[in-house]
């Protein structure tokens, strides 16, 4: 019957040709070319050149004179023309064979013509692919390849027939166990990038695609391999990749690149023998964070491509100080901020020494420009154990302990300490709560007499605020001022104290008609330049109704010397307001006469490092003092002089004097002897609340502590 023979001759069924080897082991015939034919080594032949048809099945030429003859012979094995079958050579016989015969050849020339066409079209697609193509067998042997997968690796085609593959495909990472799936038929395809051997020694990255040939049964019969060239695809994306993890200045590893280190050197897993994986409790790691003293300024006079080059001399000399070493890397983090990072620390004295050697190789003059330029580096200095720090908590401390360096002197290098740092926090969860304290209202005022030494009586009290921390409870005013200044929280906080200071006084004023009791007001600096201070003390003063001469605001000498001349403005336009100022700390700034002489002052307040030479009462005879200690004698004799000469002076310029830090009746009465106004202290009374300011008051006499 028609078709029983299929799989051995499908184009003629009384053909057979002896099977390969490779054919005998796959069990199916093999449909590559006849041994010995042209296109048996692969070589594609171009559309002009004489072609041989070639069966599907076992690739014997299809245009040979026996498979002709037999195709279109009598086919007398299958019950052709004249056989039994057929009836005999009757004239019905004999004309059903003729038509027979016409039809059987009319039928084999079509399938002829079609199997030329679609050889053709697959020798063309095959040749003139512009990715690699080959034909692999399951012996891991190349059959036949195309002219682009031939040149992507610099070799010729006849060449690479019969050629292993792991001869030209990199086996490192080749995934085993898929390409044996695949020969076993168990997976049509997979695909992986590997790296392919170029004749003259050099990689080529691509990406193959592996897809298995089945046979007219379904069994596996070769593997296709499809090659594209990704080499270009790969060297950009190492370019961009080293871009994304370099500096383009200094060609040093950037700070995503630091922190990925950072990051593999913390998660790291140690393998410990019998004992399984375990974390790297026993590891540890340590960064060197430095930054360049005085960079600034060398860029604004000299300009940023000076300090630019700068930079890379810089980089240039730290790479070679410390690239050389496995566990080391030299990054730029940003700015003129550097790291080395050390991810097998021994402890902490090996960061410092690398702490150490960092300043001695930034030492040497840098010449750059024609500009022989002298540069010192700030180094903060964090070693731990992996197990008891995060990547973000280690650079953070780094970071903190290099402004330490800083703050201690520059040109050094400070190790972190953890009392410091603890400190460090509250200083910075105390500047963050600021603004929402004071809308909680945690804030709270106390006030301190101002008393005259000539009268004993109260004349003022100064208003210091209090923070009713609920954590750290009260806190002193030198705690967070500093913060509040910092973070420019003392404009909001500064108009609350001036405010409710004012309507306090207005309540003495209204109790005590007769003593006209002034409120004493510290001002910021900032207060004068991110604020319009007038405008808020005028605010203050129409709100509570307190007259402008009750009010009295202290401002230290610093915060005098502001720009434009903006502090002298200010303070003129309050004085024209009738409001006192007092200068206070005074002999401990800049204590400029000259500048004293125009400003619109009218209190002094002597800083209490001058009262301390009081504390003794004075001899009654000067013959007294040799009995004395000689360096106390000249303390004293100096004190009392400078004071002396301060009060003359302010007498001299129409103002008057306070004195603050009177703590025994002594100093109280040689700074009366001495000429001084007024005076507060805890001789007189400690900080209160209002209340006892009112007390007083209403005494008639000052509540002196300690007598």
């Amino acid at each position: 019957m028609p078709g029983q023979n299929e799989g051995a001759d499908a184009h003629h069924p009384g053909v057979r040709h002896e099977e390969t080897p490779h054919q005998r082991h796959l069990g199916a015939p093999f449909p590559g070319p006849a041994a010995g034919s042209v296109t048996a080594l692969g070589v594609c032949r171009t559309l002009q050149e004489p072609e041989v048809l070639l069966c599907p099945t076992c690739s014997a030429p299809l245009t040979d004179g026996t498979h002709r003859g037999r195709a279109e012979g009598s086919g007398t094995e299958d019950g052709g023309p004249g056989s039994e079958q057929d009836g005999g050579g009757g004239p019905a016989g004999g004309g059903g064979s003729t038509d027979g015969g016409g039809s059987a050849s009319g039928g084999t020339d079509r399938m002829l013509a079609a199997l030329r066409a679609s050889e053709s079209r697959f020798r063309a697609a095959f040749c003139d692919a512009v990715i690699g193509m080959a034909l692999i067998d399951p012996e891991d042997r190349i059959i036949e390849v195309n002219p682009a997968f031939a040149a992507l690796i610099g070799r010729s085609v006849g060449e690479l027939v019969r050629t292993r593959l792991y001869e030209l495909i990199d086996p490192e990472g080749m995934p085993d166990r898929l390409f044996a799936e695949l020969v076993h038929g168990e997976r049509e395809r997979f695909r992986v990038e590997k790296r392919l051997k170029h004749r003259e020694g050099h990689e080529v990255w691509s990406k193959v695609t592996f897809s298995l040939i089945r046979d007219g049964a379904g069994q596996p019969l070769y593997t296709l391999a499809l090659v594209e060239d990704l080499t270009e695809q790969r060297r950009l994306g190492d370019r961009l990749e080293y871009q994304a993890l370099h500096d383009p200045l200094t060609r040093l590893p950037n700070r995503t690149f630091f922190f990925e280190r950072l990051d593999a050197a913390c998660l790291a897993v140690t393998e410990e023998p019998g004992s399984g994986p375990a974390t790297g409790d026993g590891r540890r790691v340590g960064v060197c964070y430095l930054d360049l003293d005085g960079f600034a300024a060398i860029n604004e006079a000299l300009g940023h491509h000076i300090g630019d080059q700068l930079l890379i001399a810089v980089a240039t000399r730290l790479r070679r100080a410390f690239s050389g070493h496995d566990a080391h890397l030299v990054a730029r983090m940003g700015g003129d901020e550097f790291a080395v990072l050390v991810t097998d620390s021994l402890g902490s004295e090996q960061l410092t020494g690398l702490a150490g050697r960092i300043l001695e190789a930034l030492e040497r003059p840098f010449d750059v420009a024609g500009h022989r330029l002298v540069i010192t580096a700030s180094v903060g200095v964090v070693e731990r154990s992996v197990h008891e720090t995060t990547p973000t908590d280690l650079v953070k401390d780094a970071d903190a302990t290099l402004y330490w360096s800083k703050a201690d002197g520059r040109a050094r290098w400070t190790l972190y300490d953890p009392d410091r740092g603890a400190h460090q926090l509250t200083r910075q969860l105390l500047t963050t709560a600021l603004r929402p304290a004071l809308e909680r209202g945690e804030f709270t005022i106390e006030y301190q007499p101002l008393v005259g030494l000539a009268d004993g009586a109260v004349h003022g009290a100064e208003a210091l605020v209090r923070w009713r921390h609920p954590r750290y409870g009260t806190l002193s005013p030198d705690r967070f001022i500093p913060l509040a200044e910092e973070s420019g929280a003392i404009v909001p906080l500064g108009r609350w104290v001036l405010e409710e200071s004012c309507r306090q006084a207005q309540q003495w004023l209204t109790e005590f008609p007769d003593t006209e009791t002034f409120v004493s007001v510290n001002l910021a600096a900032r207060q004068i330049w991110d604020s319009d201070v007038v405008a808020d003390v005028g605010r203050a003063l129409e709100r509570t109704g307190l007259p402008a001469r009750l009010l009295q605001l202290e401002i230290t000498e610093s915060a005098l010397l502001g720009p434009g001349g903006r502090p002298l403005q200010a303070l003129q336009a309050l004085a024209d307001m009738g409001v006192r100022i007092a200068i206070d700390d005074f002999g401990t700034g800049y204590s400029n006469l000259a500048y004293l002489s125009r400003l619109p002052v009218h209190v002094l307040k002597l800083d209490g490092t001058f009262i301390e030479g009081f504390r003794d009462p004075a001899p009654a005879d000067p013959a007294d003092r040799r009995g004395r200690p000689e360096l106390g004698t000249r303390r004293s004799d100096a004190d009392e002089q400078i004071v002396g000469a301060m009060v003359q002076l302010a007498h001299t310029l129409g103002l008057t004097v306070t004195a603050e830090g009177i703590e025994s009746a002594a100093q109280a009465e040689r700074l009366r002897l001495t000429g001084c106004d007024t005076a507060q202290g805890w001789y007189f009374a400690r900080p209160g609340e209002a209340a006892l300011v009112a007390a007083i008051l209403r005494e008639g006499r000052p509540a002196l502590d300690g007598r």
